[in-house]
């Protein structure tokens, strides 16, 4: 009889502490759409605080499995006998996800990014945040898989946040043309093709209008060995149309310079043969 209590009390206390995770999800939920429908609020807040509602429930659920059942009291008790080694065993185990907890605490608070928006990390990592967790972030990357960062790890990485406050994003179109070939032509080309582009926007302030300063800027980057490298400023709304716009105005820009009889150099190399003199 003692082991049948001992197995519905461990089978209540898991159902209990499962019901209570899923209880305390849905009203957060609602009270996080309820509130959503006043105000603007951030997604990040709901998911963090249910992941540290959902963790101290199942600490609480442990805890109550210790307390019932005799034969876990024992494994508890011979644990604390050894309580200077499993103390300093635990606190180096748990120094990481101590740190990767304050680290999520920390990037809610200051929120240097939040679910929903495009990152890249000094890692070269790229993709859009879809959770926030205790411990980890979990982001999707442009070819639909999971990368999963610990806390500590992201929030002393090096971020480019390209949905934080403002979204535009200016693409620069790199193009090399011969030495022999009339730069300003060459430039004018180039504006052209971005000033037809869809996904181009004017970023240009009032006093820069008023001036009549060219909406896409067009220098010359640099004289190298085979050819004059020209780089175009275009602005897009976000980084997704700034990398369309990018690869169609590379391919335009081609096309107009074949019909205008400009050259896009590339490097060769003249090779002298010499006889030896008798």
């Amino acid at each position: 009889m003692g082991y049948l209590q001992e197995i519905i009390w461990i089978a209540g206390a898991i159902i209990g502490t499962f019901l209570l995770v899923k209880l305390s999800s849905y009203i957060l939920k609602r009270a996080f759409h309820r509130a959503a429908q006043k105000m603007k609020m951030d997604p990040t807040n709901y998911t963090f605080l249910k992941n540290t509602i959902n963790f101290f429930v199942v600490i609480v659920g442990m805890l109550f499995l210790f307390n019932k059942i005799p034969e876990l009291k024992r494994v508890g008790s011979a644990m604390l006998a050894g309580a200077a080694i499993l103390t300093a065993a635990i606190g180096f185990a748990a120094q990481q996800a101590v740190g990767n907890i304050i680290s999520g605490i920390f990037i809610i608070l200051f929120k240097p990014f939040r679910v929903g928006d495009s990152i890249v990390l000094s890692d070269g990592n790229r993709g859009i945040i879809e959770d926030i967790t205790l411990r980890h972030t979990v982001m999707r990357d442009p070819e639909n898989k999971s990368i999963i960062i610990p806390n500590s790890t992201i929030n002393s990485a090096t971020i480019v946040n390209a949905t934080f406050v403002d979204q535009a994003v200016c693409a620069f179109v790199e193009v090399g043309i011969g030495y022999n070939v009339n730069i300003d032509r060459a430039m004018v080309c180039m504006q052209e093709e971005a000033m037809k582009h869809p996904f181009l926007i004017d970023r240009r302030s009032e006093e820069e209008i008023a001036q009549e300063k060219p909406q896409v800027i067009v220098r010359v980057m640099a004289l190298g060995d085979s050819s004059i490298t020209l780089r175009a400023w275009a602005w897009a709304s976000n980084n997704g149309n700034a990398f369309v716009m990018k690869c169609d105005l590379l391919k335009a820009i081609k096309e107009r310079f074949d019909q205008e009889g400009i050259e896009i150099p590339y490097p060769y190399q003249n090779v002298l043969l010499k006889k030896n003199e008798v």
